[in-house]
């Protein structure tokens, strides 16, 4: 008979203890597999949201001005024809290291034009790329196309502006295709055009006023590809917006730091439990090492009988575990909310790690009692009979 035998001989005699030290490490390696995957499920899910949430790049002309502007209110004027950006040399943001963590580049021309006899800023830019920088966007009608334009919430209100109507801008027609819905933010204030009508209207073909960049960013070094696009525009100014980046990193900083503080405690408590079930499992089998002993076992058997009983225990508790934690966490997920459930996604290395895991908490646990075992005197063992 082997010693593989006699621990799983053992194993099926007792049970209730088996079952206990299986339990312990099941809840473990569940707790931290459903604590791991729920926390990457909303990272990814956060970071797919915030990577809509816009720009998060800024590209304006040098200038060795300051911006007179505090709390939103503009102390200074801004003078949009001081200078501008050629671009041409756009098409090099694209060839960046990190281009593929590009998601839109859209170039914004700046100008005041005349609309019905009062002066408005009207904004040309690109409305393919604006489904990506400013999703949050409502419009009622529909996006220009064209000799059209889209006109923000206040800016429609003070011009008395509705859809489908003619309006007069620096002496060309164009129609209104849209009414922007209040964002509560300047681009209430503006006029909106595709890039090329507002550049002829502007008299700035060819230049933009400034360059919106988002930037997918859940691992890409932001700072490293402002540097980047800087390298590629050095007549231009390059800045990352950071209270987006910044409080992205740290939301996702936080979950991960949290997961690993709770997954850490569970570990010591799963451990704990294998510790005291195998210390009393040793204290039980008094006599039966004893006559291990007697009959001739060595101290390194007696010592491998322990280690195959926690080893065949953890092996079982990592692949339940396992399955209930991915399991719990895909049903947890789906109850809070059906966009989080399809985040949930079976990660090898995860499956991996919580078989090591668990094969490793429950070898250490029971190192001590398997020492204990073996340090036992046969013939003291064997006067318990």
């Amino acid at each position: 008979m082997t010693l593989k035998d006699i621990a799983i001989k053992n194993l099926m005699r007792r049970k209730g203890k088996a079952f206990f030290v299986l339990a312990g490490l099941v809840i473990g390696v569940a707790t931290v597999v459903g604590i791991i995957s729920f926390i990457e499920a909303m990272t990814r899910d956060i970071n797919h949201k915030l990577e809509k949430f816009g720009a998060n790049i800024l590209i304006v002309p040098e200038t060795k001005n300051l911006p007179l502007v505090y709390g939103g209110m503009n102390l200074g004027g801004v003078s949009f024809e001081a200078r501008e950006i050629d671009q041409s040399g756009l098409s090099e943001i694209r060839t960046i290291k990190n281009a593929a963590n590009i998601a839109a580049v859209g170039p914004v021309v700046l100008g005041t034009v005349v609309i019905e006899g009062k002066k408005v800023l009207m904004a040309g830019i690109d409305f393919d790329a604006t489904h990506v920088l400013k999703p949050w966007w409502e419009i009622k009608g529909a996006a220009p196309s064209g000799s059209e334009v889209i006109a923000g919430a206040d800016a429609a209100e003070t011009l008395n502006l509705s859809v489908n109507q003619i309006i007069s801008v620096n002496g060309e027609l164009l129609r209104v295709a849209g009414i922007l819905a209040s964002t509560g933010s300047q681009d209430d204030h503006l006029v909106f055009t595709a890039l090329p009508v507002a550049q002829n209207l502007l008299n700035k073909k060819g230049v933009v006023s400034m360059v919106e960049v988002a930037a997918l960013c859940n691992a890409c070094p932001i700072d490293e590809m402002v540097n980047q696009i800087s390298g590629k525009l050095p007549g231009a100014r390059t800045m990352a917006i950071q209270q987006v980046v910044k409080g992205r990193m740290e939301t996702l900083g936080q979950f991960t730091r949290f997961s690993y503080l709770i997954s850490g405690i569970v570990v010591v408590i799963g451990g704990m439990i294998v510790l005291v079930t195998f210390m009393g499992s040793v204290r039980e089998r008094t006599r039966e090492i004893g006559i291990f002993r007697a009959i001739g076992f060595r101290k390194k058997h007696v010592m491998g009988m322990t280690f195959m009983e926690a080893g065949i225990l953890s092996v079982l508790g990592g692949i339940i575990g396992y399955g209930l934690g991915f399991g719990a966490t895909w049903i947890g997920a789906g109850v809070l909310s059906e966009g989080l459930s399809k985040m949930v996604a079976f990660d090898l290395t995860l499956a991996v790690g919580a078989l090591s895991l668990a094969v490793i908490v429950g070898l250490a646990a029971s190192a001590y009692p398997a020492f204990m075992a073996a340090q036992m005197d046969p013939n003291q063992a064997l006067q318990t009979l």
